[in-house]
């Protein structure tokens, strides 16, 4: 399933901007770029940060031109190899992270292993 492919800017906070350095440049937005598969319902999301203290990370999550930020908690899905817990937030509303292929990277995973297949093993397939 491919990675939703929805893009925001992130503007600066508004009391950020007067602390910018007088004559400084101005804190410029931050580009948010979804991870959750395709046609998923809902907001896009982000993971901004984490909070290894307390098992939670601050997520930017958005619809249209307007972002806010929410601290969730990790959603506790493990992998079928039993190997990695899902890098998302507690209840995404779409496939966990490990069924969701970023079509980039695909891409270039494809290009890599035609000019170089000793870098991808036997299956001509991985990521470097």
């Amino acid at each position: 399933m491919n990675q939703c492919t929805a893009v925001t800017l992130l503007p600066p906070p508004e009391f950020l901007i007067p602390l910018a350095a007088p004559g400084g440049s101005r804190p410029e937005a931050g580009h948010l770029l979804c991870e959750l598969a395709a046609d998923h319902d809902g907001d896009h999301a982000m993971a901004l940060w984490d909070n290894d203290a307390n098992r939670t990370a601050v997520w930017a999550r958005w619809r249209g031109e307007r972002a806010t930020l929410a601290e969730l908690s990790w959603c506790g899905a493990i992998d079928p190899r039993g190997e990695d817990a899902c890098g998302l937030f507690a209840g995404h509303p779409s496939a966990h992270d490990w069924a969701v292929v970023d079509p980039t990277l695909a891409a270039v995973d494809a290009v890599l292993a035609g000019e170089r297949p000793h870098f991808f093993g036997e299956g001509g397939q991985g990521a470097l």
